[in-house]
């Protein structure tokens, strides 16, 4: 992508800035990710792929803006553009599957993340994204609402909703957690 010829280059401090909030951003773009498409690896691929777009459009960032909300808005876009595409795809491999050993964790609170993570893995896709942004993520209703497109409401309500449908699930109320 090349630069508008009206976009002026970062500033060599405003370049150091830019870089040293990409590498903080990085662990809570892979939680994101990771809670996105529960996959550690693709999750890894589309936190790197982020962060070369956003280096690539570095002209494009506006100082000043919100850069984590720009920087999860890439990571999810990217996301959803390649969705369709991953769907095609099949990644079992029956015989490596069989090869790889796979012992569960013996902690009990690894036992209870898992219980959590496959509660919030049964939500409705929007009420899961929202609750990774804000609870997982730690960013805050705005932001989530500019990396969704939503309005702030939507994003309350997801979020409500997301907590509801979690404590459901974990206590075993089914039909709370299908509302």
């Amino acid at each position: 992508m090349m630069p508008e010829p009206d976009a002026e280059p970062l500033s060599p401090a405003a370049l150091d800035a830019f870089k040293a909030q990409m590498v903080a951003l990085i662990p809570a773009l892979r939680g994101f990710a990771r809670g996105l498409c529960r996959d550690r690896v693709l999750a890894d691929d589309l936190v790197q792929e982020a962060m070369m777009r956003a280096w690539a459009s570095r002209h494009t960032f506006i100082e000043g803006s919100n850069f984590r909300a720009w920087m999860f808005m890439i990571l999810r876009n990217h996301y959803y553009s390649g969705a369709k595409k991953r769907a095609r795809y099949t990644v079992w491999d029956p015989e490596a599957a069989e090869r790889i050993l796979v012992q569960d964790a013996t902690q009990e609170s690894g036992l209870h993340v898992d219980d959590v993570m496959r509660a919030i893995h049964r939500l409705p896709e929007q009420q899961r994204e929202i609750l990774l942004l804000v609870a997982g993520a730690g960013l805050s209703y705005e932001e989530a609402a500019t990396v969704t497109g939503a309005n702030m409401g939507t994003v309350k309500s997801r979020l409500n909703r997301g907590r509801a449908g979690v404590k459901a699930i974990l206590e075993g109320d089914k039909a709370a957690a299908v509302a």
